[in-house]
């Protein structure tokens, strides 16, 4: 067979896969946009462009084996085909998991009332995918170097140095080695997950992501606190939403000695029934301080989860403040002096003998 020929038939199988591609994919998106299912949407979105470089490599490699070639172009070239098709199945096999990661994580939102679940499998997805990205780029890389004589040829070399080498590179990557474990047994054991609440480095916000090595957690204010995940496995911290996003608010109040608790109480229970971020739980109003002056009041009430709860503390701070002033003045602090009668004290004081 001519070179001429040899050159078409490689040219055709190449045509061959992309043509293959195109129906393919003309079918898929045909039948995605009749029954928008987001799976399918999904589908076509993340292997359309993987698989347009898959398949005609596959087909070239096909044609490679059926029509003899010439040395040492022709090694060359199913040296390169080899490699190439290796870098693209392993570009394949990676979008593949996003494909995945949507599939699972439609059928567990987040914005649901009760997301615990959904939390939990968020967090495991989302580590589990990086780290399944990782060993497929790892494997991957193995392959191609090994495809080289040479590589094969100096690994006996290799392995005579390798307790060194081992040591020096584990030394050296001993923070990522600890991170990647630790975002291995997070995603198994689930101190955190994704949407948790928590408080470090005393700052309050939620778990934004979880990376392979790093963890993002979104602050009130909208900052970001970039922390190594490893710090979620060895320094202490709080997950308000570790079994529940339910929390208990309380306010503190001082008020006068002469305050009507009872009908404080009333007022209070009247304010959680009016108000949309109580969950009808908790509701308890109790003195728990005698100052000099004043006494100081608790209302302990509960919440669906720990942002109504701000909320819902902030209301009953308001509307305490707005009963108390209008039904009981008399029940706010105020500071109270003693006046004593001096006028039959001498001014210089007694008279000296």
């Amino acid at each position: 067979m001519s070179g001429v020929e040899t050159a078409g038939w490689l040219l055709g199988a190449v045509v061959a896969g992309l043509v293959l591609h195109a129906v393919v994919f003309f079918f898929l998106r045909r039948g995605v946009a009749r029954a928008p299912v987001a799976i399918e949407r999904s589908l076509v979105a993340n292997v359309e462009s993987p698989s347009r470089v898959v398949l005609p490599l596959a087909a070239l490699e096909i044609a490679l084996g059926a029509v003899p070639l010439a040395d040492p172009a022709g090694t060359i070239l199913v040296h390169v085909v080899g490699i190439c098709l290796v870098i693209g199945l392993s570009w394949l096999l990676v979008r593949c998991t996003f494909v995945l990661d949507d599939l699972l994580l439609s059928r567990y939102r987040l914005d649901a009332e009760d997301n615990l679940r959904a939390r939990r499998v968020h967090t495991q997805v989302q580590v589990l995918r990086r780290v399944t990205v990782v060993v497929v780029s790892v494997v991957a890389l193995a392959i191609v170097l090994l495809s080289f004589p040479e590589v094969r040829a100096a690994g006996a070399g290799l392995l005579a140095s390798a307790g060194l080498v081992g040591l020096m590179v584990g030394v050296a990557a001993r923070p990522t080695a600890t991170n990647l474990v630790a975002g291995v047994q997070i995603a198994l054991s689930q101190p955190i997950r994704v949407d948790d609440v928590v408080v470090v480095e005393g700052e309050w916000g939620r778990i934004e992501e979880i990376g392979l090595t790093y963890v993002v957690v979104r602050i009130w204010d909208l900052r970001r606190l970039v922390l190594p995940i490893s710090y979620f496995v060895e320094q202490p911290f709080e997950n308000w939403t570790r079994s529940t996003a339910d929390i208990l608010g309380w306010v503190m109040v001082d008020l006068d000695y002469r305050a009507p608790v009872d009908e404080i109480r009333e007022a209070f229970h009247a304010i959680l029934r009016d108000s949309p971020d109580w969950d009808g739980k908790v509701q308890v109003l109790q003195v728990t301080s005698l100052g000099s002056e004043t006494m100081q009041i608790r209302c302990l009430m509960s919440s669906p989860d720990s942002s109504r709860s701000w909320n819902l503390q902030c209301e009953v701070r308001e509307e305490l403040i707005r009963y108390v002033r209008e039904s009981c003045p008399w029940a706010l602090p105020r500071l109270r002096t003693e006046a004593v009668d001096l006028s039959g004290v001498p001014r210089d004081g007694p008279a000296s003998q």
